[in-house]
């Protein structure tokens, strides 16, 4: 059964955007027997922040979000294969947003793998920008539904309104049926994380990325997540030590004070910095990118003043009279012409 949930990125910038892109496409995550599972919808994957870009100026859309992010989720109940994995995320994006942009990358990196989709926040056809609710929401899950009940996978019953005195019957039950994998996944998602982590800030986005939302406040004792299912967690109810805010402090520090390097490295350039070595052409793909929005206050050419005839001959006449030549009938009469 695969779980479908939208991820809460606050920032939306451009900035913003091709970090995530970079994150979903991490060569350490896609590859899966020497392929990588990372495709580009109605966009090529090398260039896809440039074309996104490109759009938002083209239709004159871009402020306001940039960029719309789903998970989906396979547990590792489910035997289904990162290929499958991929191609279910490709047949959900294809049929929910055939006129928009969007990256679909599947993480193999993990004991379950999953979706990352990035849906650029304007279509490319119509102009007109992406909007997302609760409603919209339900109706993406049933078909994030149909999807994977045609792959032959298990999904869940639809939500039903319960009655007072059986939230908690219902909750349980529920739980069950993911065998607590939210919780495991979490825990995973936090491993991950600290590999690519240096400090607070940077464990926070990368656990953002995964969906996840973490308050982790000075004046608080404990770290909170909160799963792309909407799970809360403190970081002391998550069976080690290890993770306990006062640990992952320590971690830091420690990671400063020795230079620590995370697992990869991220280009200045973003996340077409790998495909310098091959093409060459990255760096120029990013600048376009990062100056599409600014086209429109670019000034216009500057253009050479052109001459008629006319004037070139009149022009010529009065550089020879300048230098002291005898001006000719025909040339007299022009200059005459031009003193009038």
């Amino acid at each position: 059964m695969a779980v479908f949930s939208a991820v809460k990125n606050k920032k939306q910038t451009k900035g913003a955007m091709a970090g995530v892109l970079n994150y979903i496409s991490d060569s350490n995550k896609v590859y899966y027997n020497d392929m990588p599972l990372r495709t580009g919808i109605n966009c090529n994957y090398y260039s896809g922040f440039a074309e996104m870009c490109l759009t938002k100026q083209q239709y004159k859309k871009d402020d306001g979000r940039q960029f719309y992010q789903f998970v989906q989720s396979f547990p590792e109940e489910d035997d289904v294969t990162p290929l499958e994995v991929h191609q279910i995320g490709l047949e959900f994006a294809q049929k929910l947003f055939p006129d928009f942009e969007v990256m679909v990358a599947t993480h193999c990196n993990t004991k379950h793998p999953h979706n990352h989709i990035v849906v650029n926040s304007v279509s490319f056809k119509t102009g007109k920008k992406l909007h997302q609710n609760h409603d919209v929401l339900m109706e993406q899950r049933m078909v994030n539904d149909q999807i994977c009940m045609a792959h032959g996978l298990m999904v869940l019953d639809p939500y039903q309104k319960l009655k007072r005195g059986q939230a908690i019957k219902q909750r349980e039950y529920r739980a069950a049926e993911r065998c607590q994998s939210w919780k495991l996944q979490l825990i995973a998602a936090i491993e991950d994380a600290l590999l690519y982590s240096t400090d607070r800030e940077s464990f926070i986005h990368n656990m953002e990325y995964e969906g996840y939302e973490v308050n982790w406040s000075d004046t608080r004792k404990y770290i909170t997540y909160t799963t792309p299912e909407g799970y809360k967690c403190r970081d002391n109810k998550l069976h080690d030590d290890t993770y306990l805010k006062e640990n992952l402090e320590k971690l830091f520090i420690f990671r400063q004070e020795t230079g620590f390097k995370p697992l990869t490295y991220e280009p200045p350039e973003g996340w077409l910095g790998e495909m310098q070595a091959h093409y060459g052409l990255a760096k120029d793909v990013i600048s376009l990118g990062k100056n599409l929005e600014n086209v429109g206050d670019t000034p216009p050419p500057i253009t050479l003043k052109t001459w008629t005839d006319r004037k070139q001959k009149q022009r010529e006449n009065l550089k020879k009279l300048a230098a002291g030549y005898k001006i000719q009938s025909d040339q007299e009469q022009d200059f005459e012409m031009t003193m009038m």
